[in-house]
């Protein structure tokens, strides 16, 4: 980075030197920081719009807090750019998401300052909780503030945190609502600064405080005294929800203007007990374009900031996401049962169309996976036919629902799961590892592995007429290229594809069974050892007679998954191997039993030995003896 851009910017190292700043100087780090992010993004890629959004807030929290001794909880934390280029990451911006570079999310192992590792939403109350417990338990003197998204706060475990948050008063925990979802009205100004100002003040407190105390031994009074604070409070806020909850409110105020941030958070700072302090944001802030269209800016590739986004080339490759919507809306159109479900995905799931044409038959739910897998399953009790358009990574968040309300009821629900295997930049916390393993385990769950576009397509209807509940699992961003018609015909229930033959003498005959879009990586590794390629298509029901056929024609088999191989496909034709009594060698490919770090999608997977050149690497070395020049001699003599 050319840091002569940025002469304020570039002697931050740490929040100490934020913390040494007035509050002129403050503001002018707000311009720096906030075209640092856009030049920063415009290079890597990444989240802009939130970024953008919480610039002023960042700085505000780390001239207010001793941080990293007072804690910092981001909720979501695609949020922490301006966080993390304070703490002393300013130069690691330049690899972002890169293979060996810093996360997009807040990570505990990166720097002192990541205090709690966020990726998913809604968890920050949780967690600072518990350390604002564990520091009263301790005897420690430090503050714990939870950042969270008005998003975030749809999720019901932020509520659940709440719930408990209030009946521990003797925890100093400020929760800091960031609402960038509502526009920046009349009462959020000039006036509401000076009430937010006053009611967060020592004087209110401690005349609150007295009150209390005197009021007590006469409960009527005391009671009266309550609803009139709440009754001139709501004037200005909406406080009586977290009131009730035991959580003092503060607010809304301008999440913008540090000279409301840092007066509030000042007096908040020396309160007891939990604190919600409302600040309102807006994102894309300072920059145009993402002002205008936040959604479009919310992570975008890399770009040219004088001229945004460039415009989708023609032609282009349909992305798996894109096939899904344009069939949902296809389906919808033949079918008036259809209703899809997304938990706060509606862009990043493929689902605008369908919003925009059947408005009464679309549902977000806001960030609450588990209640979108239950709402799925009242739906299909009353005859409807839901889709719950949903991430691998967040399905996670709903498996006790899709256990037992969805799979112990066997009702008629497809989860179109997004995301399936390796993502990319976002990493770990994002990575579609684990649905094969912790689905086909589930009695009644069939899951479907499509290897390409077309047949994602033929997938999703064949999902959508079984009358159980269905998982069809697809990565992230486009396939091969196969072309997509616009029909609605179903795969064959349960039966795999064979894709090519194998041309290898006896002895030397390997079958390599392919679950996904993995295939087109197998058939060029199979050329090399002139192998049976068979497309899979269904790991449940697992197609158990073309695998023991292919067993009985074969010296050895491979399986190749992008999932776990720990409880994935691979372990799935195991079991049905051993359950046949055929002994024969089989080689299992897929994810490791590790995290998956963020980086190139495709380098990531040449690095899992995932791509053709892996895959024919990984056969070589387990399968070196059967291979072997000698092999056939050994094999006509046996």
């Amino acid at each position: 980075m050319v840091t002569t851009a940025f002469p304020l910017l570039s002697r931050i190292a740490s929040p100490d030197d934020v913390r040494a700043l007035d509050r002129a100087h403050l503001r002018q780090l707000a311009v720096e920081l906030r075209e640092f992010i856009v030049q920063s993004v415009s290079r890597t890629g990444g989240h802009l719009s939130s970024n953008l959004g919480t610039v002023e807030l960042t700085i505000a929290l780390h001239a207010v807090f001793n941080t990293p001794e007072d804690r910092l909880v981001w909720d979501v934390g695609h949020q922490t750019y301006a966080h993390k280029i304070l703490t002393g990451r300013r130069e690691a911006m330049r690899g972002l998401r890169q293979k060996g570079g810093i996360s997009g999310f807040p990570r505990r192992e990166e720097s002192p300052y990541d205090t709690f590792g966020t990726a998913h939403s809604s968890t920050s109350i949780s967690a600072a909780l518990g350390m604002a417990l564990a520091a009263q338990r301790k005897g420690e003197k430090r503050r714990v503030v939870a950042v969270i998204g008005d998003g975030a706060l749809t999720g019901g475990m932020a509520f659940a945190a709440l719930n408990n948050a209030g009946v521990h008063p003797e925890a100093d925990l400020l929760i800091v609502l960031n609402d960038n979802d509502m526009s920046i009205s009349p009462p959020v100004g000039a006036l509401n600064r000076h009430l937010t100002s006053l009611l967060s003040g020592s004087l209110f407190t401690a005349a609150r405080s007295t009150a209390k105390q005197v009021l007590s031994a006469a409960p009527p009074l005391l009671g009266l005294a309550r609803r009139l604070e709440e009754y001139a409070k709501g004037l200005v806020a909406p406080s009586p929800l977290f009131e009730e909850l035991g959580v003092k409110y503060f607010g809304p105020i301008d999440g913008h203007d540090l000279d409301a941030l840092i007066p509030a958070l000042q007096n908040l700072r020396d309160l007891h007990g939990p604190v919600l302090l409302h600040v309102v944001t807006k994102k894309g802030q300072g920059y145009k374009l993402a002002e205008a269209d936040p959604v479009a800016y919310h992570g975008p590739g890399k770009f040219d900031p004088a001229v945004g986004l460039a415009p989708s080339a023609p032609g282009k490759k349909p992305t798996f996401t894109q096939v899904f919507g344009q069939w949902l809306c296809d389906m919808a159109q033949a079918d008036a049962r259809l209703v899809g479900i997304t938990p706060a995905m509606r862009e990043g799931s493929g689902l605008v169309e369908f919003a925009e044409r059947f408005p009464q038959r679309y549902f977000d739910v806001g960030i609450a996976e588990q209640h979108a897998v239950t709402f799925a399953a009242g739906l299909a009790c009353e005859g409807m036919k839901p889709v719950v358009a949903i991430y691998s990574t967040f399905l996670q968040r709903a498996y006790d629902q899709v256990i037992h309300d969805v799979a112990i009821q066997n009702l008629p629900v497809l989860f179109a799961v997004d995301r399936a295997g390796i993502v990319g930049a976002d990493g770990a916390t994002h990575t579609g590892a684990f649905d094969i393993a912790f689905l086909r385990c589930v009695p009644n769950v069939a899951v479907l592995t499509p290897a390409d576009e077309a047949e994602c397509r033929r997938a999703l209807t064949t999902g959508f007429r079984h009358p159980g509940p269905v998982a069809v699992r697809y990565p992230r961003g486009s396939g091969v290229g196969v072309a997509v018609e616009r029909d609605l015909d179903e795969l064959p229930w349960g039966q795999a594809q064979p894709r090519r033959a194998c041309g290898a003498p006896v002895g030397r005959r390997i079958a390599i069974l392919a679950f996904g879009p993995v295939l087109y990586a197998v058939l060029r590794a199979a050329e090399e050892f002139d192998a049976s390629v068979i497309n899979m298509r269904f790991v449940k029901p697992l197609d158990t007679a073309a695998l023991l056929a292919a067993a009985r024609s074969h010296d050895a088999l491979v399986t190749v998954e992008e999932g776990v191989v720990a409880g994935g496909a691979g372990s799935a034709c195991l079991e049905a191997l051993q359950a046949a009594g055929v002994q024969i060698p089989v080689l299992t490919l897929g994810l490791p039993d590790a995290w998956i770090e963020h980086g190139d999608p495709a380098q990531i997977a040449a690095d899992l030995g995932l791509d053709s050149a892996g895959i024919a690497a990984a056969i070589r070395r387990r399968f070196a003896t059967l291979l072997a020049p000698g092999a056939l001699k050994r094999a006509a003599n046996d």
